[in-house]
């Protein structure tokens, strides 16, 4: 095993350290602290590392409330989040059912403006409709027209599927002139070959 490099050593420490706010160091000089008191020769240097391992707890004791501080913050700050985020999606779930109605009334709205126009444009029409001898007269002479046309639709449909046959067999004449050609090609490519192998021994 590879002796250990300093960055390896500090990543550890800042990794054990936590936050960086040298609670580890703290403990480590605490601990240094409480080993020299105990092999203290004097009273003057026990008394010293006395008042030292105290100043350390005092500032670990601080640390650690004010750590506790924050984290209760922290605590009352997601709290106070969720509920704003809470009244937040009321508001939103609120904000939506308010556009359904919206909508809702708008489509109301305009289904009944519709009905209006048409009510409108068919009593237009009405005022404006000739007399019943007037309609069925017109009615024949659109039937009269409308029989015609539809012997024309049937002329030209049957025109168009003698042409649609003529075509295809028009197509099939092609494909076998080219079948045919294709065929006579071969044969003549076959036909010089076998004349160069016959003048080549």
């Amino acid at each position: 095993m590879g002796a250990v490099t300093d960055d390896e050593v500090i990543r550890k420490r800042l990794l054990i350290d936590g936050d960086g706010a040298g609670d580890d160091r703290r403990i480590n000089l605490l601990v240094k602290s409480f080993i020299k008191w105990c092999n203290s020769s004097s009273q003057e240097e026990g008394y010293t590392q006395y008042q030292r391992m105290l100043s350390t707890l005092s500032q670990c004791e601080f640390s650690m409330g004010k750590t506790l501080l924050v984290h209760d913050m922290n605590l009352r700050e997601m709290e106070n989040y969720e509920e704003i985020y809470n009244n937040i999606e009321s508001s939103i779930a609120a904000a939506h059912e308010k556009i359904a109605e919206c909508k809702k009334q708008i489509l109301q709205a305009k289904r009944i403006r519709k009905n209006r126009q048409e009510y409108d444009a068919l009593a237009k029409v009405i005022q404006h409709h000739p007399d019943r001898h007037a309609t069925l007269k017109q009615l024949d002479t659109l039937g009269v027209e409308l029989q015609q046309l539809s012997q024309t639709k049937q002329n030209v449909e049957d025109k168009l599927e003698l042409r649609r046959k003529q075509f295809h067999v028009l197509l099939n004449t092609i494909h076998e002139l080219q079948q045919t050609l294709e065929n006579d090609e071969k044969r003549a490519e076959e036909s010089q070959d076998s004349q160069m192998d016959t003048q080549n021994p």
